[in-house]
């Protein structure tokens, strides 16, 4: 599984990457503003950054729900840097822009996804990704494991090459049930990526092997 950071701090990315673990960035123009980063001209300048600081894949959304927008943004996003995928939200217009992109060889992530439904059309319309957003249907007492097990199947049966990217991954459990159940892709927090580190035996018995060390020196 591919494990993504969702953020926009440069600084968290590069605590990622210096791990070793790192595939890809997705971010959008919430995580943007929550760094003070605004402005047309600033958003385009952080994503060649963010560009630069990882070899993977990195999400830049469109900001346009319009076709025509949408086409004319994508098509700017994907000329920045090589590495950009074409972030495009799950509406009518968004699904006709992925086929548009598809065609072109200019790969995509079709986000904000809650249903198989749109998870199949996503698939049709030829999206790299497709982003269903776990701890959104957590939120509203709805198991979004269970979502990204049906994409599995429903993926899985026809061989779509479509890559499941699980979205709004919360915590360190969410990262371990979307490998058990086969998700492609993760993009969570730096805090879900580090949690995988953590476990009080771990700590235990290392603290031990140093106490047992020390006693013969």
């Amino acid at each position: 599984m591919k494990f993504f950071i969702d953020t926009a701090n440069l600084e968290q990315i590069k605590e990622a990457q210096a791990l070793g673990v790192l595939d890809g960035v997705t971010t959008n123009p919430s995580l943007m503003a929550k760094e003070g980063i605004t402005g047309k001209a600033n958003i385009l300048k952080h994503y060649k950054d963010i560009c630069a600081l990882v070899e993977g894949d990195v999400s830049a959304e469109v900001i346009a729900t319009d076709y025509a927008t949408m086409i004319s943004e994508g098509e700017e996003l994907a000329a920045l840097h090589p590495q950009i995928v074409v972030k495009l939200p799950m509406i009518k217009d968004g699904i006709k822009a992925c086929k548009y992109f598809s065609d072109k060889g200019i790969r995509t992530n079709v986000t904000l996804v809650f249903s198989a439904g749109q998870a199949l059309l996503a698939a049709k319309a030829g999206a790299t990704y497709v982003s269903p957003f776990l701890g959104r249907l957590d939120d509203i007492s709805t198991d979004g494991m269970h979502l990204i097990s049906e994409i599995r199947l429903i993926y899985d049966n026809y061989n779509f090459s479509t890559q499941i990217l699980s979205a709004s991954v919360r915590n360190t459990m969410h990262v371990i049930n979307c490998a058990k159940i086969g998700s492609d892709v993760m993009t969570g927090p730096l805090s879900a990526i580090s949690g995988l580190l953590k476990h009080p035996l771990t700590d235990s018995g290392l603290a031990q092997f140093l106490a047992d060390y020390q006693k013969g020196n």
